[in-house]
């Protein structure tokens, strides 16, 4: 079965609880409650959303998380990526192939066609498509 690892998916989640309300500063403890995730794993997968640029964090006594950009400016590859690093279906699919079986392959320019519409797909979604159509945005701070 092919399917994207729980941390993506909560990363996911978590931010979908920060889109909500954008521009305002969410502590750990407040997105796990929101996303009914346990606050370790909030803690895993905001470090490296941080890294990508996907979150802003900010230290101190009212510090915590806010996205880096707009709900609509982030993609869903951006999101795998941040978490799992960068896409690749097959061994070979990627951009560094290092399969021993490459140079006798049938199968390896299908894979990338593949690989490319999955990760054209991820491209052209956005966290603020992914949210449930019940949730308003507020653009304002909260």
């Amino acid at each position: 079965m092919l399917r994207v690892t729980k941390l993506t998916d909560y990363a996911t989640v978590v931010l979908a609880a920060l889109a909500v309300a954008p521009n305002r500063v969410h502590s750990a403890a407040e997105l796990a409650e929101r996303s009914h995730l346990e606050l370790p794993t909030v803690s895993k997968v905001l470090k490296p959303l941080a890294h990508a640029g996907l979150v802003t964090g900010f230290r101190g006594a009212s510090g915590g998380y806010r996205l880096a950009r707009a709900p609509g400016q982030i993609s869903l590859i951006e999101i795998v990526e941040a978490i799992e690093g960068p896409l690749g279906m097959t061994e070979c699919s990627g951009e560094h192939s290092s399969c021993e079986h490459e140079p006798h392959c049938g199968v390896q320019g299908h894979w990338r066609q593949i690989n490319d519409v999955i990760a054209d797909t991820l491209r052209g979604m956005t966290l603020a498509q992914m949210l449930p159509k019940a949730i308003p945005i507020k653009l304002a701070s909260a």
